[in-house]
């Protein structure tokens, strides 16, 4: 039997990047996947593609900072699988600048999105896992939640602060079953970090990337399958001991000063 067989798998910000990997891993696995995002070309296709491979998978638009969004994506979840076992709260954006250079607007929409989603997709998924004897949340945060760099203010807050009430949130609901962990990834090859790499780089986007993979020990920025594949685990029985930790799975980068290219 299949590691996830009779489990309901909610990703937020499951058409792109590390979400759909989890997507795609999921379903692999015997879960039934919710992809729950904004971008419904991308969506309804990864949804289409899983059951034209055996799983099975449901769409639903949702905006993770609007309380009525979610809700309706819960309510989805259960109208159409029974329940919900597991969360990934991969949905994000990423804003550049200081406290000084960064306008209120974008602060805003960087904590609407990076933080107020994952209270509200908890808030609404975490009674269905407790009814159900118990689940798993994973949320994706980042190493600027431990680290940081220049001008990214808001996006580093925001990651510091999942961590944070990734702490919070596993004491409150361990009573219930529901395991909650983050996993603080490095730079992994995603269209979010090639966006990044265009916005600043745009006649070399491929370099740009090749070059913040030689700032990681492990000489490359890391492939979005590497980081679904924790999360399945710390999503699984497995790591059935494990809550309220903080998962670092970022290639070497936060363990050292030098990166071997500079030693």
């Amino acid at each position: 039997m299949k590691r996830f067989t009779n489990k309901v798998a909610v990703v937020t910000g499951g058409s792109t990047g590390i979400g759909r990997a989890c997507a795609q891993e999921f379903a692999a696995e015997g879960a039934a996947v919710v992809i729950a995002d904004v971008n419904e070309e991308q969506g309804e296709a990864l949804a289409l593609a899983l059951v034209a491979e055996g799983g099975q998978a449901l769409f639903q638009h949702t905006d993770v900072a609007q309380e009525e969004s979610v809700a309706r994506m819960a309510e989805a979840a259960g109208e159409r699988f029974g329940g919900i076992d597991i969360l990934v709260n991969s949905a994000a954006i990423q804003s550049y600048g200081s406290v000084v250079t960064t306008n209120e607007d974008t602060w805003d929409r960087t904590i609407d999105v990076n933080l107020k989603g994952i209270y509200l997709a908890s808030r609404f998924c975490i009674p269905s896992m407790a009814l159900r004897g118990g689940g798993s949340v994973v949320s994706i945060a980042s190493v600027q939640g431990i680290m940081s760099q220049p001008d990214v203010a808001a996006y580093a807050a925001t990651k510091g602060a999942i961590i944070a009430m990734t702490r919070t949130m596993a004491l409150d609901h361990a009573g219930a079953g529901v395991r909650v962990n983050a996993l603080s990834p490095g730079s992994i090859d995603t269209p979010m970090l090639r966006h990044s790499a265009e916005l600043f780089f745009p006649d070399a986007v491929a370099e740009t990337v090749e070059s913040w993979g030689d700032l990681h020990p492990l000489g490359r920025v890391g492939q979005p399958r590497e980081i679904a594949r924790v999360v399945l685990f710390l999503s699984s029985d497995d790591a059935s001991f494990m809550t309220g930790a903080n998962v670092v799975v970022d290639g070497g980068l936060s363990i050292g000063l030098f990166s071997p290219s500079q030693d």
